[in-house]
Formats: structure tokens, sequence, C-alpha cells
């Protein structure tokens, strides 16, 4: 069994930034890792997503705004976003695919991944 926590939510103004994180238990080093989110209403959906090698991709509503890391050493991925907007309003939660290898890309699917987070609200005014 693999835990993810998030952290790093919160209440911003629009053109703001926040840096979530993500830690993870077991071994980490070997995940690949993604962020989505959930808003009112509304679908699940992809944001970034990083892979045991580092590589990364990003959906294009966030592109350009939002980064994804990983510190394998911590356990841990962050995003960094920047520029939010009241559109970003969401719970965003980190998943984890603990059956990646390491040739693999990252993945925007969601069935991939294996667990999943609790969630961290991020709220977005104007």
């Amino acid at each position: 069994q693999v835990q993810l926590v998030e952290s790093g939510g919160g209440l911003v103004q629009a053109g703001d930034s926040l840096r979530l994180s993500c830690t993870a238990s077991g071994t980490f080093s070997r995940y690949n890792m993604g962020w989505f989110r959930q808003a009112p209403g509304k679908d699940r959906e992809f944001v970034a997503a990083i892979a045991r090698s580092g590589r990364n991709i990003y959906a294009d509503t966030v592109k350009g705004r939002f980064t994804i890391s990983r510190d394998n050493a911590k356990k841990t991925i962050y995003l960094q976003t920047n520029n939010l907007q009241p559109e970003d309003t969401a719970v965003y939660y980190c998943a984890a695919d603990v059956n990646a290898i390491l040739s693999s890309s990252p993945e925007s699917r969601d069935y991939v991944y294996d667990y999943w987070g609790q969630g961290t609200q991020v709220t977005v005014s104007s």
C-alpha cells in the first residue's frame, strides 16, 4: 500500500502562485507520478505528469504556467503553479503509477495510476 499526502493548497487571488507538494511512501524513485484536479460539478482532469526518468508533460490549459518536478531523496513531487486564474480552482490530487518501467513515458490517463492522495484545495478569487 502506497500513501500519498498532498499539501500546499489555499485561497489566493488571480495572478498569485502556490507550490503544491505530494509526499509518497515506498520506493518513490520507481514511480511515475501525476497531478490531476477536479472542479465542482466537473470531471477530474489531467494537469501534469512526471516519469521516473524526469520527463514531463502538461495539459494545454496549464502549459507555461505550471511546473512539475520531483525530488527522489525527499520522495516528493511538486507542482509550482504561477499566474493562477479562477478557472484553476479545484481540488488537486497527486497519483502514483507504481508499476512504471524506467523507459516509460509520463501518463495523462488517470486509469494508469494505482494510488491517489486525498487532495488539496486550491481556490483562486478574481
